[in-house]
């Protein structure tokens, strides 16, 4: 049966199109029940016996939920408990232009087979099909149509009630207009609320319901606490016009009563508006896109430079009389001043579940409590459980409902529960929770496109291959590496020349482009290493086996082959997809000592020298041209092999072996970047690094200069040769010290689409143009870099849209997976930083209090930040007490020099400090440092005894 609905359009160039829509309505479209005996359906999903014990509901019955409680119930949805449901057609397409993240948990709850949720197509099913009615709005028509199709089920199931203990159908809403009218019409319908409150066997369930508009009028007071937000209409119109800035609303870590909105301009014009006080807050939430209001210049206001958590009671009051004016103190210096504003508005919300700990209610027998989320940009939340005393002590997940305007805090609900605080697991899944680092099991249909084992290389594989099996190819990489990039080879040719050669792990063989894998890998962008653990980017299959370059197995790689004269200049560069035989995976520790072990002169090891002696002749063709030489401390962890638990730590060594390889994959990444832009400059992946704006570089000449040092920053060379003659007489550690800091000078490097940006310069290595190419298993950049050289040199056809008829592939579509990609490398990195840092306070969890010598690497108003080189670590000495009687501290900016009593403070002082772990606050435990040296009366400790390092047995990380 054919529906048909014909209406015109005008066009753009002023004509009329008509413009015929179609629908099919179809008689067999089944009703996915067991007990059906009418449908010729050939598998069912809903049960006969489809029984959950409930005090309204004592017969089977299947569910079937409205929008809004899919959209707002998720949480409960995907509990076990719940199951045989009816998902509609309507309820599917509105989720899905509604709310994606919602549509995507919904689309994995209904392939998850024992849940029995059910897709019934509504839409063209010619007996529940509807028609808008004249004057009926979207909405209306869209509940109605829920109604029939519910009306539909019920009258259809009745034919089978003989055999089925009265199976019925139950519709849930929350809309009391839609209730009433399911009511008229003799249909079964409960509040979603009211449903979920009767299962007996599952109290807990509740702890999970989103909290609807009249729970919320219920919890929240009276008294109007914040400002209205504008609606939608008023702020685009305000934002046309000027009157309002669009911005993302970046709350501030240390400071409860102060954010910044990062509002984009054309080209590098962005600016930052900061927000101050909680009415101008106005309930916006962290990575909320917001609309701001600029203050009158005359109330502009400077940052705070006081560090304020927010430790308020539970109850519903604005901050105390005061407590803005003390948190916000203003500096009278009009250059300190920033562009200050309100939220007068939230465009989108950006609230996800977040990780943290209940704080339980003093009052007895409460059932709402207050959530702190691990986060310190995000506000307490208020929830209600009746399981507080089972969370307590427990890492939780809770997610925001809304945020009244009479309310001090947001409400919401519990989601699930992470395990006991503290413990190494629930730390870590917290940690990768946080960062949003996708770290699920993999698919079905994701693993479903893996190589089926055993795999070995095909003859045909072998046809359009070059065959290198011959050469002494060697990889050099940390101590217990599986997961293999890059292998190595150098050898002398006839003519007097080297053969260089870096040959990478051929991964896009085994992914090609748009299937289930290689969509997965383009989500997840990068493998992310924390401490004792690896989150892959692809499977381990590929990663650690059939990709990975071990030694004495064929693998297929991808190879950039050059020919130099013994001044490793280039002479040629060439591409080719080849099969290697590496014959050795060395450490970098014995690849180090294989050089230098003079008895040793094996072809292995000749090549390794070979490779030495070029590498450290580019690395000077480098730092001639300009690129940085910086410094970072990077710890590597000692793990008991029992416990798991870290028994030392020490900073990581780096040798020439490690130099020698970065060169030889910098070389390639290089020659890479040229070949593809030169073939596809509208979409080559490339990587950029900015140059840093001349004020970030004012800590690092302050910090100089105070040692009377120059630093010239106006380059990159300038920069690099100033650091290189930077000494200090009786002090060697100055050079590595001034580096550490540049270091935090520089900008992030990117991933960018060639056709989108003009600025392909990289600072840091002084390159006009580089990529990523060397690390297609941990990086999904270098797939994307590898897919655009096999084209580039006709070495495959299978990328539909990388062929010469497109080389304008949508530039558009490969600069938002750049985004991506930037993003997911970004929080790889904090994670990383996290994991670190929470294996350091086990660490001194387990060691008790250490004393050990550091170095001031900043100087605040209030506190010194310390380095311990010993162990990679930071950690701050507070000089202010929370009463009267601290010490007496005067804060000179210029310098900056801190003056605590009769002693001043520089950066790069040197001090001795009491290192001990601070566990007071269970969730947010961090290293403390106290000062032992200099001796300041009021202010110093004494030092402890502190036991030596006990030597036990270690195995490394």
């Amino acid at each position: 049966m054919l529906k048909s609905k014909t209406f015109v359009k005008k066009t753009r160039s002023g004509g009329v199109m008509k413009i015929v829509r179609e629908h099919y309505l179809r008689d067999d479209i089944w009703c996915g029940s067991e007990a059906c005996t009418e449908c010729k359906q050939e598998s069912t999903e809903l049960l006969k016996d489809a029984c959950i014990e409930s005090n309204l509901c004592s017969f089977p019955h299947y569910l079937v939920p409205d929008t809004n409680v899919v959209l707002h119930q998720i949480d409960v949805l995907e509990d076990p408990v719940i199951r045989n449901v009816i998902i509609l057609q309507t309820v599917l397409q509105e989720v899905r232009h509604r709310s994606a993240p919602v549509y995507k948990r919904l689309k994995d709850i209904i392939h998850e087979k024992e849940k029995h949720f059910y897709t019934f197509t509504n839409e063209h099913h010619r007996d529940t099909f509807i028609e808008r009615e004249p004057g009926e709005t979207a909405n209306d028509r869209n509940d109605r149509a829920i109604r029939v199709a519910a009306k539909w089920y019920s009258q259809h199931l009745k034919k089978f009630e003989a055999d089925t203990d009265g199976l019925c159908v139950v519709l849930l809403t929350n809309d009391q207009g839609n209730k009433q009218k399911a009511e008229e019409s003799g249909l079964l319908v409960y509040r979603f609320e009211e449903y979920i409150k009767s299962l007996i066997a599952n109290p807990e369930l509740v702890d999970r319901l989103a909290l609807s508009n009249n729970d919320k009028n219920e919890i929240t007071s009276s008294k109007v606490l914040f400002p209205e937000h504008l609606p939608l209409s008023r702020i685009q119109s305000g934002i046309k016009s000027g009157s309002f800035l669009q911005g993302t609303f970046r709350a501030s870590r240390d400071n409860y009563l102060e954010a910044t909105v990062f509002v984009q301009g054309e080209g590098e014009d962005s600016t930052e508006v900061l927000i101050q006080g909680l009415q101008n807050l106005n309930r916006a939430v962290h990575q909320d896109v917001v609309a701001v209001q600029l203050l009158p210049r005359n109330q502009w206001v400077a940052p705070s430079s006081v560090v304020l958590q927010d430790e308020g009671a539970a109850k519903d009051d604005a901050v105390e009389e005061g407590e803005e004016e003390k948190a916000l103190k203003i500096s009278a210096a009009e250059a300190a001043r920033k562009p200050t504003g309100k939220v007068v508005g939230v465009i989108k919300r950006n609230w996800r579940p977040f990780c943290g700990m209940l704080n339980i209610s003093q009052i007895k027998e409460s059932t709402r409590h207050l959530f702190t989320p691990a986060d310190r940009r995000i506000p307490r939340i208020r929830i209600e459980t009746r399981q507080a005393s089972t969370l307590a002590g427990q890492r939780i997940m809770v997610a925001i409902d809304g945020w009244p305007k009479s309310s001090r805090y947001p409400n919401g609900h519990f989601v699930r529960s992470l395990g006991g605080a503290g413990e190494k697991d629930t730390e870590q899944e917290v940690l990768l929770l946080e960062h949003d680092v996708p770290h699920q099991a993999f698919s079905q249909a994701v693993l479903s496109f893996l190589p089926k084992m055993p795999w070995a290389i095909t003859p045909e594989d072998m046809a359009k291959r070059e065959d290198l099996r011959h050469l002494t190819v060697c990889s050099v990489d940390p101590p217990g590496c599986t997961d293999i990039d890059d292998a190595l080879h150098c050898r002398e040719l006839e003519n007097g020349n080297l053969e260089v050669g870096v040959h990478i792990a051929d991964v896009t063989h085994f992914i090609r482009p748009g299937n289930a894998l290689d969509k997965e890998a383009a989500n997840r962008g990068t493998t992310v290493y924390l401490c004792g653990k690896r989150i892959d980017m692809v499977p381990e299959l590929l990663s650690s086996n059939l990709c990975s370059l071990r030694s004495n197995v064929e693998r297929l790689a991808f190879s950039c082959i050059w020919e130099m004269n013994q001044k490793a200049e280039i002479l040629k560069t060439r591409f080719t997809k080849s099969v290697i035989n590496s014959k050795a995976s060395l450490t970098y520790a014995e690849a180090q000592m294989r050089i230098d072990d003079v008895t040793k002169n094996d072809e292995t090891t000749k090549s390794l020298r070979g490779l030495n002696k070029l590498a450290k002749i580019l690395k000077r063709g480098r730092i001639e041209k300009g690129a940085l030489t910086l410094s970072s401390l990077e710890v590597r962890f000692h793990i008991d092999s029992e416990t798991h638990d870290p028994i030392d730590l020490q900073t990581k060594e780096l040798m020439e072996t490690n130099s020698m390889v970065e060169e030889f994959m910098l070389l390639a990444n290089i020659s890479v970047a040229q070949k593809i832009y030169d073939e596809f400059p509208e979409c080559a992946m490339l990587r950029k690094h900015p140059a840093p704006p001349p004020s970030n570089y004012d800590i690092l000449l302050k910090a100089a200069k105070s040692k009377d040092v120059e630093i010239h920053t106006d380059s990159a060379k300038a920069l690099a040769d100033s650091l290189d003659v930077a000494k200090v007489d009786g002090f060697p550690y100055f050079n590595t010290l001034l580096r550490i800091l540049a270091t935090r000078c520089m900008m992030q490097a990117v991933y960018f689409c060639s056709g989108m940006d003009s600025d392909f310069h990289h600072y840091g290595l002084a390159s006009p143009i580089y990529t990523h190419f060397t690390s297609p298993i941990r990086r999904y950049a270098d797939i994307i870099v590898h897919r655009l050289l096999a084209v580039a040199i006709g070495a495959d056809s299978t990328y539909p849209d990388l062929m010469d008829k497109h080389k304008h592939t949508d530039k558009h579509k490969q600069s938002a997976l750049s985004n991506n990609l930037n993003y997911r490398h970004k929080m790889s990195q904090y994670a990383q930083r996290a994991s670190v840092a929470f294996h350091t306070q086990l660490f001194f969890k387990n060691r008790g209090i250490l004393n050990e010598e550091g170095f001031v690497l900043f100087v605040r108003k209030n506190a010194i930040i310390v380095l311990i080189p010993k162990f990679g670590l930071e950690g701050t000495v507070f000089f202010d007490s929370k009463d009267k009687t601290g010490p007496n501290l005067v804060f000179d900016e210029e310098g900056p020099t801190l003056s605590v009593e009769q002693h001043a403070f520089h950066i790069f002082d040197k001090v001795k400090v009491t290192i001990s772990l601070d566990a007071s606050n269970i969730q947010h435990q961090k290293i403390r440092m106290a000062l032992i040296d200099p001796v300041i009366p009021g202010v110093s400790v004494p030092a402890p005894d502190v036991e030596p390092l006990a030597k036990k047995p270690k195995i490394d990380s």
